[in-house]
């Protein structure tokens, strides 16, 4: 294939998730449809298919944008923190809640996507991923020094998933969820509760 048909198909590849990325933040996952993402992208529709393979595909790569940002805000918030490991797990927890409230239907696709039954997660998905865990579990192991390993990776799991849990039951307005005004702070006291926990473990 040539350099140019290659060119012109990464400049469609990048028009498409551009505007799948758009829809999304406006609409939601469930508003974004392939006739409207390749008619705004100036393309027909089979064009979806040569470029990014599916509609599956294309929302793959408007959450592997997400995590990116979501990665750099994570980092962002480690930044401006105190080096203490719980002063840094706080300021995790408090970027998180912070990057979900203002991409809130971006992140919420992170989550709700689902690929086919029988359909594997490409690899560069899966690796995307690690940036919900991988800031975590530094300050971790600074607290838990008896953990290592998958033990340790496994305990960064867990943590994010509690957080995790506490800012989706809000944002999506359960009547389980705390009030969003009243997020982050609950959140702060989850974590500091997990790290009390964590002390005497």
């Amino acid at each position: 294939m040539s350099n140019k048909t290659e060119e012109k198909r990464a400049g469609l590849r990048q028009r498409l998730i551009d505007v799948a990325e758009a829809q999304i933040a406006a609409r939601g996952l469930a508003g974004l449809k392939a006739r409207e993402v390749t008619a705004e992208a100036g393309c027909a529709l089979g064009a979806l298919y040569t470029a990014v393979q599916d509609l599956g595909a294309l929302v793959m790569h408007v959450n592997s944008r997400t995590l990116a940002r979501l990665g750099a805000a994570l980092q962002a918030a480690c930044q401006g923190a105190a080096a203490e490991p719980e002063a840094r797990l706080l300021a995790l927890a408090s970027g998180y809640v912070a990057f979900a409230r203002a991409n809130r239907r971006l992140w919420s696709a992170l989550f709700e996507h689902r690929l086919p039954e029988g359909v594997e997660t490409p690899d560069w998905h899966k690796r995307d991923h690690a940036v919900l865990i991988e800031e975590i579990i530094a300050p971790l192991a600074q607290i838990r020094a008896d953990l290592a390993g998958e033990a340790l990776v496994m305990r960064a799991r867990t943590t994010f998933a509690a957080v995790h849990g506490v800012v989706q039951l809000s944002l999506q307005g359960r009547f389980v969820g705390v009030p969003e005004e009243d997020l982050a702070d609950e959140v702060a006291a989850l974590v500091r509760a997990m790290l009390r926990g964590a002390h005497l473990a």
